[in-house]
């Protein structure tokens, strides 16, 4: 993988402006959830004992699989043990904070819920890891980490967190379905100037079959490129100013009610009301169930959304490739990038053996043992990414890694990470944007209650 670039010009702006909340207070002191066993003081295990750490992580097989990576480390480190404790992606932020408040601090964690980097710093929950590094003499490189990674989660020269995932947002589309109506297959190339998203709406277009008989029915798209509020973005409409990055992830203005943003919103939900190319949530639902993924049932040609949904693509009932996203409009922004950092909370009374525990899960051999073991997690690790992009039987790894380095060329850092409150923001989307997708409501008139409530919630 070459060398990432995701937007330097905002990396820097975030690295240089999240107010230093960190630097005026002191650990918070409370008790690790991991216990310390009896005969350690619980200061270190340099002081002879042993002690455990607790990793907290959603309750799922791509993340739950580190289990089978603690016996191999507390094997190599005698004197760490390592606790993962676990819960359901929908309470993991709620739980987070009910551990912190009763102070039962977990030491290592990501932010695998709603919530993001910004909201957990803007609330003092991380540790600056730099007196750790230095002490540990730990260099990124030495990890084929790419520095441009770590810079995501570098406030004022200061590191709150480790890269060990990086997803990107990317096309997967049914072979099968291409096939059959002789549609030829969309590029992996991001510089093949053809693909645009009016060509792709027109592909889809060929491979849509609305009928009275569920069945039969059958579409060519379905667009979630991001969460709801990052979607104007790869129009080329922002909707949130500027200064978000030099306020620490909190916007002075938004613009959700600007017509360059309704208009984007209007593109992509024509897909659903107008083109009729991209199925309805109810229609998906109907088919995949109330969490499934429509794709999966082999009804949709195309579908673009992150690279998790890679994952399964090995049990899929078609032919599966995978395409970069079309051109929208935003000449420097096509791709999402969602990188996930292991990070030390403010609570550890054991920082440097929860590093330890996050060094190994970022060296070279655990990275890429982890892609098999997760079911195809993407390492950040760049060497073991070349094992990654040969993990999906019947694609071509030159495609994977085609796509993959295209993302992140024209790659932006999920808002989910960067922007404060982020929990309560999606869940407004989810519950405002609703009846738009039914029909009961219109971008326009759904806009300016939106931007309202957008404002109201970062005000708090």
């Amino acid at each position: 993988m070459k060398t990432i670039r995701i937007k330097k010009s905002f990396t820097l702006l975030l690295a240089t402006s999240m107010l230093v909340v960190l630097a005026l207070s002191g650990c918070s002191g409370g008790k690790s959830a991991g216990d310390v066993v009896p005969g350690n003081d619980g200061d270190s295990a340099n002081s002879g004992g042993q002690v455990t750490i607790t990793h907290y992580t959603i309750d799922s097989e791509d993340r739950t699989f580190i289990e089978k990576l603690v016996p191999d480390f507390e094997a190599q480190h005698p004197n760490i043990k390592v606790k993962i404790e676990k819960a359901p992606y929908e309470q993991f932020d709620s739980k987070l904070q009910t551990l912190i408040a009763g102070g039962k601090s977990p030491d290592v964690t990501s932010h695998y819920g709603y919530g993001g980097f910004a909201e957990y710093y803007n609330k003092d929950m991380l540790l600056d890891m730099n007196d750790i590094i230095k002490e540990d003499g730990f260099k990124a490189s030495d990890y084929n980490i790419p520095d441009d990674l770590m810079k995501i989660y570098t406030v004022k020269d200061q590191v709150y967190g480790i890269p060990v995932n990086m997803y990107v947002s990317l096309m997967l589309y049914n072979k099968d379905m291409f096939d059959a109506a002789n549609v030829p297959y969309p590029p992996s190339d991001y510089e093949d100037k053809s693909w645009t998203f009016d060509k792709m709406v027109d592909d889809a277009k060929q491979m849509t079959h609305v009928s009275n008989d569920i069945a039969k029915t059958q579409y060519g798209v379905d667009f979630t490129w991001s969460e709801r509020d990052m979607r104007p973005l790869y129009f080329g409409a922002e909707p949130y100013s500027q200064d978000t990055w030099t306020n620490g992830g909190v916007p002075s203005e938004t613009h959700f009610d600007s017509p360059e943003v309704i208009a984007a919103y209007n593109k992509l939900f024509n897909l659903i009301l107008k083109d009729k190319v991209s199925p309805t949530t109810e229609w998906s639902k109907s088919v995949a169930g109330q969490n499934g993924d429509a794709f999966v049932t082999g009804k949709v040609g195309m579908t673009v959304s992150g690279s998790w949904s890679l994952a399964g693509s090995n049990d899929f009932p078609f032919k599966v490739g995978v395409a970069a996203v079309p051109a929208g409009g935003n000449d420097k922004v096509r791709s999402v990038l969602f990188v996930d950092p292991l990070l030390i909370l403010k609570g550890s009374k054991h920082p440097k053996e929860a590093f330890e525990w996050i060094k190994y899960l970022v060296s070279d051999e655990i990275q890429e043992k982890s892609i098999e073991l997760s079911g195809g997690n993407p390492p950040v690790n760049t060497k073991a990414a070349e094992t990654y992009y040969k993990h999906f039987d019947g694609i071509d790894a030159a495609d994977v890694k085609k796509v993959y380095e295209g993302a992140v060329e024209y790659g932006f850092e999920s808002y989910n990470h960067l922007i404060t409150h982020y929990s309560q923001i999606n869940d407004m989307f989810i519950n405002e944007m609703q009846p738009i997708d039914t029909g009961h409501s219109t971008v326009e008139e759904v806009m300016p209650t939106i931007q309202k409530k957008v404002m109201e919630i970062i005000k708090r």
